[in-house]
């Protein structure tokens, strides 16, 4: 009875969510390396038969373009992973019950699954700053900080939509079909390997609706790829920015929190 009296040890919870996601990330790369290739062989596939078939000066874009789309493809894990922890691990329910909330639940897959896809940006990083400098297209220090914060825009954009898709998925036979649809159709129809310009007039206008069109504009402004004013690129980041919050809100109304 005096033991179940005694108070319980006051244990610090808070900003502990994400480090133990981070060990979910990197404990998957630990026991499978295979997952680190699987993210650069999708993005070198298309750069390689793009280097045969476009012009070499296109090569910048072509691999600003293949981080964006890596960067895209994230929605896709974040999509199998909530809906294979909800559906069969059952592990959504325990998220539900704890203090965690489904905005961190949210970034915390998000951020588990940036772990495995760090090794491919990392490589396209430096052959973007090899190109780039031999392109004249310099990876400058503002071009930089506009690349990574476009990377981090798509980043919480196309999480925010992989979990909101998850949560409508009722088995696991779906989650594969439904997640490599969704994300390659809206990064091969957005203008990440090929410049806006080069499209016709009406796909250019369906294009500006896509979530990743501005993110592309502003990296190829930020390099010099493509000619963009000071105007243009205030414009492309105000709409990348609006875009994700917007994505953000509604995927968070969307998703089924708690829910069966």
């Amino acid at each position: 009875m005096a033991l179940a009296n005694e108070p319980l040890p006051k244990v610090v919870t808070r900003g502990r969510a994400l480090p133990a996601f981070l060990i979910v990330g990197w404990r998957w790369i630990a026991r499978n390396p295979a997952v680190t290739v699987a993210p650069i062989l999708l993005p070198f596939i298309f750069l390689y038969f793009l280097s045969f078939i476009s012009p070499p000066s296109l090569l910048p874009l072509e691999i600003v373009g293949a981080m964006l789309f890596t960067m895209q493809n994230i929605g896709s894990w974040v999509l199998g992973d909530s809906a294979t922890w909800r559906i069969e691990c059952s592990l959504q329910d325990m998220f539900v019950a704890s203090p965690l909330g489904r905005l961190r639940y949210l970034f915390g897959i998000a951020f588990s699954n940036l772990i495995a896809m760090l090794p491919a940006l990392a490589i396209l990083a430096v052959l973007l700053a090899w190109v780039g400098g031999e392109r004249g297209h310099p990876l400058t220090p503002f071009a930089a900080v506009v690349l990574v914060g476009a990377l981090g825009s798509l980043w919480v954009l196309f999480s925010s939509i992989g979990i909101a898709i998850s949560s409508r998925l009722r088995t696991q036979r779906e989650i594969w079909p439904v997640g490599n649809l969704t994300f390659t159709i809206l990064g091969m129809l957005s203008p990440l390997y090929y410049p806006l310009s080069v499209l016709p007039p009406l796909w250019q206008d369906a294009a500006r609706f896509l979530p990743a069109t501005y993110a592309a504009l502003l990296v190829q402004g930020a390099l010099g790829i493509t000619p963009a004013s000071p105007a243009e690129m205030a414009s492309y980041a105000g709409l990348l920015a609006a875009t994700v919050g917007t994505v953000l809100f509604v995927a968070l109304r969307l998703y089924r929190w708690g829910e069966a």
